[in-house]
């Protein structure tokens, strides 16, 4: 059985854009192969967090993955910073990580130029002269060396496949470069070069106002995602203020990117094509395809929604789970630990 490794930042509420293009996926995975899936909140803190928000987070991540139906038979959820490991390994990594591999990572430029500019992390470039000092404030250590950290959260699990976005698939490829070196470096085959496993059926989920920029827990506007936990009457009022544009008609094309969006979305809770769904909207208006599109969402996400709240009252159970993950996933990266410490004269 092959093992496969994910996880998501507990840096605000979970939206579509997170359940279509992983959690979804994860559910589909767990059913033949060794599957672990990670809070990831040492991540989340390259960024500013508010503590207390912060850790309602944590639990509410571990929540919505059981809600949208990770078995706990079939698949383990732990928290990051509940296993030392990760930052342990990711030391003796960094020892063997170029600078030039770290410079050419486009992530750590998209986040420090946006964060100082916009007030999210979803932007992109850096500001020059005038607004230098400002942006590159948010150039932390942390940031730019999260690569590393994510390498070492991979290669201790010793995962065959990682389920990423193409925006993560840099990410991976220099888990793979870091595993290599590794083992060039000690003449010894230790870790094997993971794979990505990049879902092809899910185009990217845009935000609700801006068909250009990705949907994202840190845009300040809250109409521009819908959350996994946003009860029916917000999911309807989100969708039909989102953003289409001028021409009356409704078909696929990408040049069109809000309705090129909306109809990626409509596709993947329906089960269609977006080409399909769009010859049935074609001369119907954006009234009825939005108020058709709210529904369809809803029908997939109101059982969701409910499941997180009532998670999220049972506070000693998802504290046992996280338990759980934590001496499992502490029982594998203990014992890669110790191999990589031996192999490199630490021990």
């Amino acid at each position: 059985m092959k093992k496969v490794f994910s996880g998501i930042q507990p840096t605000g509420n979970i939206h579509i854009g997170n359940y279509l293009g992983a959690i979804k996926n994860w559910i589909t995975l767990q059913n033949d192969n060794e599957c672990l899936f990670g809070v990831m909140n040492l991540h989340a803190i390259t960024l500013k967090q508010n503590p207390v928000e912060l850790k309602n987070n944590i639990l509410k991540t571990v929540a919505t993955y059981i809600a949208c139906g990770l078995d706990l038979k079939k698949s383990k959820i732990f928290i990051q910073s509940d296993v030392p490991e990760h930052l342990e390994l990711a030391w003796v990594l960094g020892t063997l990580t170029p600078l030039g591999w770290l410079n050419r990572m486009t992530q750590f430029k998209d986040k420090v130029g946006s964060e100082s500019s916009a007030g999210s992390a979803d932007g992109a470039g850096f500001g020059d002269d005038s607004s230098g000092e400002k942006e590159n404030k948010n150039a932390n250590l942390g940031l730019y060396s999260y690569p590393v950290l994510m390498a070492s959260d991979i290669l201790l699990y010793k995962a065959d496949y990682v389920p990423v976005g193409e925006d993560q698939k840099q990410h991976l490829e220099l888990t793979r470069d870091i595993a290599g070196a590794f083992n060039r470096s000690f003449g010894i085959e230790y870790f094997k070069l993971p794979e990505p496993l990049i879902i092809k059926q899910t185009k990217r989920i845009m935000s609700l106002q801006d068909g250009a920029k990705k949907m994202s827990k840190s845009d300040p506007s809250l109409i521009s995602r819908i959350n996994l936990d946003d009860s029916a009457d917000e999911i309807t009022k989100k969708i039909k203020k989102s953003k289409t544009d001028s021409i009356a008609e409704i078909y696929y094309d990408e040049s069109r990117p809000e309705i090129y969006n909306l109809l990626n979305i409509f596709a993947s809770f329906s089960k269609k094509s977006p080409t399909e769904v769009a010859n049935q909207y074609q001369n119907h208006g954006f009234g009825k395809f939005k108020q058709d599109l709210a529904e369809v969402v809803i029908a997939e996400l109101e059982p969701i929604s409910k499941n997180i709240y009532n998670l999220l009252k049972e506070q000693s159970y998802l504290l046992k789970i996280i338990e759980d993950g934590k001496l499992y996933a502490k029982d594998v990266a203990s014992k890669t630990r110790q191999d990589v410490y031996k192999i490199i004269g630490l021990n």
